[in-house]
């Protein structure tokens, strides 16, 4: 397929095209000119006022539920959605029926998107079942393109188990990831331990569930070596840890949730089950604190923790209802809320090395990777914006900043 972009503002502070209106003609995947008034023929020719492109955004965590939870999301439509909602790849999380926890379910997963634009990604379960009891086959899944381990919102209760981990992956170089949360501590907690808890009566997580668990994994990691990720931290003192272990030079990244760093615990109020979510919402200083560390490089990347709950398990009582909420569709225009917009792609563009995979350069005779999308207009996020099969959104009804329009891969082109 021959594409042309027309009058397309280039975002890459890399790119000598940085913030330059040109046109961007791709042929069979490859760009082939870059330049103003290009008259190429095309087999799509794409002119939009105000069109953006960076290279392609990468998301760390997406749950799509395909096998087993297939009325939540499918993977098909759930890359459909990543591809209009900007993210040119995604790495898919084994929170699945059963877990990707051998290298059969990871090829499985990999075939389904094999023709899709977007690229995706699986994150193979670190134990078995995800049960945390005996490690999974961690190179067979990575020879089957799995690019990092971890158990999806289950923490490592065996500290032993974490430690041997660490020391068999760097015999291939894998990325194991662990989930910040101390459950002896967290007990029956549903939302962030504070006043509006107490006020509203509902069981607190502690800040100090994630931290006890961040300060035992880098305490392991220093002592073994290797590649640790935390996923989706969300306290000021998480940051204030990680950001000193790599003033010691700990192989150590993290993410966070783009909605943690949004919200507040004051959401509560509303009992919208939508609001339940893991980490859980915490305090405005706390939303501070990972602002800055996403400025000062402390946090690596931003996520949409994408994760879709059918309506029979959130349109429940709070305390019965799944954790979790959508955050593709949203992720651009929320990010645009709080940052300028090269600030929004720097974040969103980050993490690919991080978990190995290759990014690409707009250059001439490079292969193509590239997002769309226009910044600038605000808008009220409504359920006509979301492309999910489930609807489970903590954005309803706010307040968002600019729209991503697509992607642009070697395998094809997709656009809202």
């Amino acid at each position: 397929m021959k594409l042309l972009l027309k009058s397309v503002i280039i975002l890459d502070e890399k790119s000598p095209f940085h913030n330059k209106k040109t046109d961007i003609f791709i042929d069979h995947g490859i760009i082939k000119k870059i330049g103003k008034n290009l008259n190429e023929k095309a087999d799509k020719e794409i002119k939009i006022p105000n069109l953006h492109v960076s290279k392609g955004w990468f998301d760390s965590s997406v749950s799509f539920g395909e096998p087993g939870f297939e009325d939540r999301e499918t993977i098909a439509n759930g890359l459909e959605t990543a591809g209009k909602s900007g993210f040119s790849s995604v790495a898919l999380n084994p929170y699945t029926n059963p877990v990707l926890d051998h290298s059969g379910s990871i090829s499985a997963v990999k075939a389904k998107a094999s023709h899709h634009p977007v690229y995706l990604y699986p994150v193979g379960a670190l134990t078995i079942k995800s049960q945390g009891v005996d490690l999974a086959e961690l190179l067979d899944m990575q020879e089957a393109g799995a690019v990092s381990f971890g158990d999806y919102k289950l923490p490592l209760r065996n500290p032993n188990l974490l430690k041997i981990a660490l020391q068999y992956a760097q015999n291939f170089n894998a990325l194991i990831q662990s989930y910040p949360q101390e459950n002896r501590i967290a007990g029956n907690g549903m939302v962030n331990e504070h006043e509006n808890s107490t006020s509203l009566g509902l069981k607190g997580i502690p800040n100090l569930a994630e931290e006890l668990q961040i300060t035992r994994d880098l305490y392991l990691l220093e002592y073994t070596g290797g590649k640790l990720h935390i996923p989706t931290i969300s306290t000021e003192k998480s940051v204030k840890l990680i950001r000193d272990a790599k003033k010691k030079g700990l192989d150590v990244s993290c993410s966070v949730a783009i909605h943690n760093l949004l919200f507040t615990d004051e959401e509560l109020k509303s009992f919208d089950a939508n609001i339940k979510v893991l980490p859980p919402l915490r305090t405005k200083k706390d939303c501070k604190a990972l602002i800055k560390g996403l400025k000062d490089g402390t946090i690596d990347m931003v996520t949409s923790d994408h994760n879709p709950i059918d309506v029979e398990h959130k349109k429940v009582e709070f305390d019965n209802a799944l954790y979790g909420t959508i955050g593709l569709e949203s992720a651009f225009g929320a990010l645009s809320t709080i940052f300028e917009k090269e600030e929004a792609i720097k974040y969103l563009t980050a993490g690919k090395e991080r978990f190995g995979i290759e990014e690409s350069e707009i250059e001439k005779e490079a292969p193509v990777d590239l997002s769309l999308f226009i910044p600038g207009d605000s808008f009220d996020f409504s359920e006509k914006d979301i492309l999910s099969s489930s609807k489970n959104s903590l954005f309803l009804n706010k307040k968002l900043i600019g729209k991503a329009f697509g992607v642009v891969t070697q395998k094809g082109f997709i656009s809202i």
